[in-house]
């Protein structure tokens, strides 16, 4: 059973969720505050991190970077933070999901079973070992490495899936809905155009485009994305 580390200094709300997750099938093992949880990480790593950002030792976001530099474990944040800046700081700080507060046990479980059956991968287009060449991207889905101009690139984890995934589908549009079911694990989502526009737009910033003048990554408006040569533009 998968072993998960519940970051999360409220005993009331710790103590429900960790019951109803192991009665989930879960084995929760929780912890109050980002001390406590960093050790536990480094010594015991866990399979996926639920983490709370209002710790009262060290703030959630600041926590969550340190988490990434010694641990790949998925991370769900839970947070009563709505906006959008502060969704994007989450995302590109390396959080694989997030949940809003108030949230019900039933919500962080199903969010926990599909970031766990993400993390196990899908089956997908056979990828040759020295990976994809689109114009001068290079991406290896098996290394997690991706440069252009051989310069290497340096994405967070959802870049890199979606960069993944939209160079393996080179020259086709890849819609929305399946962004969302395969790079997102949320096949029945609404409303989360926002969250591949966000990716979208950074993943942009770092290929050297933008919107307003595109290179490899180009959008279809309300039908989805594709990933081009700019040098064979489709016609």
């Amino acid at each position: 059973m998968p072993l998960i580390l519940l970051v999360e200094d409220d005993v009331a709300v710790s103590g429900a969720l960790s019951r109803a997750l192991t009665d989930a099938g879960h084995v929760v093992r929780p912890v109050g505050n980002a001390g406590s949880a960093l050790r536990v990480i480094a010594t015991d790593p866990p399979d996926l991190v639920i983490l709370d950002l209002g710790l009262p030792d060290m703030d959630g976001l600041d926590v969550l970077r340190m988490l990434r530099g010694i641990s790949n474990a998925p991370v769900i944040v839970a947070t009563a933070r709505r906006s959008e800046r502060d969704i994007i700081r989450l995302l590109d700080a390396g959080a694989d999901d997030y949940v809003t507060k108030p949230f019900s046990s039933a919500q962080m479980s199903a969010r926990i079973n599909a970031v766990l059956r993400r993390g196990q991968g899908t089956p997908g287009p056979a990828t040759p070992p020295t990976g994809v060449t689109v114009g001068a991207l290079h991406v290896n889905p098996q290394q997690r490495f991706a440069s252009i101009d051989g310069r290497p690139l340096q994405l967070t984890k959802k870049e890199f899936d979606l960069l993944s995934y939209l160079a393996q589908r080179a020259g086709r549009v890849v819609s929305r809905r399946e962004l969302l079911t395969e790079v997102w694990q949320r096949p029945d989502s609404s409303g989360e155009d926002q969250t591949i526009d966000v990716h979208v737009s950074w993943l942009r910033r770092k290929l050297g485009e933008s919107a307003t003048a595109p290179r490899y990554v180009r959008t279809f408006r309300g039908v989805g994305v594709m990933l081009v040569d700019p040098e064979r533009p489709p016609a």
